[in-house]
């Protein structure tokens, strides 16, 4: 009897893989058709391209982290993988200690051929997230949150100088009360970008982790987080080491949230700043979100 329902186990578990399996084929072969339909040629890597690549080299691992999507908890687990047993629970982990730079290696910091070997022969994976219910989050967190002051002052004081008329000097000096609205001026207006790249929060995915340059073997996805994540780790074999952690979801930026916060923002700028993010939408196929007013 015990050898019967070991067996439907077993089987059970080789349905659940080849289901996933069919699910991140077709992932794949629509990101593959995406950017052969919207991109330019190619081009060549270069190590700046790779900062936001992990790699665990016990386990022939490369995770491309992208802010807003998991990266916390997926950063805890690659240090219990790569931490020669000195972490085992991931949630053990403080959360500033994961975006520690040196806790964990990119692929930027290897040779260039360490670096092609690697992308040669290693599991490849990303997450990925809709693209406004991601900027949102970042906006939530990064402007609404007390205690992020240093992104108030980076930031929030740059923004309400150059996009709110007659701001008060409080505001000015501590940079704290940015709108969503303000915070979009911000992303649109053409001088920011001349001026510095994107902050990593919200940076365009295709823009940090370079899906048509670099073949992912795996695109996971936040709306289903869970399921992915252990798929990557079933293909790694490393299922039996780590789990990865089931988050709270009181907190979640959802696509209801994410309409609360565009009811504000006018067709004009909507369009512009879907323009900005149109290729995560285009490449992940995720749809032109409902609420947009600029159709």
């Amino acid at each position: 009897m015990v050898f019967l329902s070991m067996n439907r186990v077993l089987y059970r578990q080789t349905l659940d893989l080849s289901a996933a399996q069919l699910t991140h084929q077709g992932r794949r072969e629509l990101l593959e058709e995406a950017c052969h339909s919207y991109t330019r040629k190619r081009r060549v890597l270069i190590p700046e391209d790779l900062k936001h690549l992990i790699v665990d080299d016990q386990h022939g691992l490369l995770y491309c982290y992208v802010p807003k999507v998991a990266c916390t908890n997926w950063k805890r687990v690659m240090m219990v993988l790569t931490g020669d047993g000195r972490y085992h629970d991931p949630l053990k982990i403080p959360a500033n200690e994961a975006h520690v730079a040196g806790n964990l290696r990119t692929l930027s910091e290897y040779s260039t051929a360490e670096i092609n070997h690697r992308l040669r022969t290693y599991l490849k994976f990303v997450f990925v997230r809709e693209p406004f219910e991601r900027l949102v989050s970042a906006y939530r967190n990064k402007f609404t949150r007390s205690y992020n002051t240093a992104f108030h002052k980076r930031y929030g004081t740059k923004i309400i100088r150059r996009h709110r008329p007659n701001p008060r000097p409080e505001a000015l000096d501590r940079g704290n009360d940015v709108s969503f609205e303000e915070f979009v001026y911000y992303l649109v207006d053409p001088h920011t970008q001349r001026e510095e790249p994107f902050n990593e929060h919200w940076e365009r995915v295709h823009s940090l982790c370079h899906p048509c340059l670099i073949h992912y073997d795996v695109v996971g996805k936040y709306e289903t987080l869970e399921q992915d994540s252990h798929y990557v780790l079933q293909l790694a074999g490393a299922d039996g080491e780590v789990r990865f952690p089931s988050s709270a979801k009181s907190a979640r930026t959802t696509g209801d949230m994410a309409a609360q916060f565009f009811r504000n923002i006018s067709p004009f700028y909507q369009k512009k700043l879907y323009n900005l993010y149109k290729m995560d939408f285009l490449l992940f196929n995720y749809s032109m979100p409902a609420y947009l007013k600029f159709r």
